[in-house]
């Protein structure tokens, strides 16, 4: 009687083994689900970047306005008729530090 329960026991332990670390077991379903979304997170991020940047270039397309902004923006550009006008917040400019001359 002992040797059916040992049997049955080694047999059971045989029969879930595949059902756990086998290929399709339920440790690496697990695995795989986190990884998918994983990767479906990522492929959200990237899908709104694309958008992002497909509005970005229609604007640049058609319209001089965003141009204009670029240009304003990252050149420091202005047009003929205007003047440039920069405010300077108290305490941003310092004396600059008085250095010996060279040679003393």
């Amino acid at each position: 009687m002992r040797l059916i329960l040992i049997f049955l026991t080694a047999l059971l332990i045989l029969i879930q083994y595949p059902l756990w670390f086998g290929k399709g077991g339920w440790l690496r379903v697990s695995d795989l689900s986190h990884q998918l979304d994983s990767a479906l997170a990522k492929e959200q991020q990237l899908n709104a970047r694309n958008a992002q940047l497909a509005s970005e270039v229609q604007d640049l397309k058609e319209g001089t306005g965003a141009v204009e902004e670029r240009a304003r923006n990252e050149l420091g550009l202005i047009k003929d008729s205007e003047i440039f006008v920069q405010v300077v917040e108290p305490g941003a400019l310092k004396a600059p530090a008085k250095t010996a001359p060279a040679g003393q």
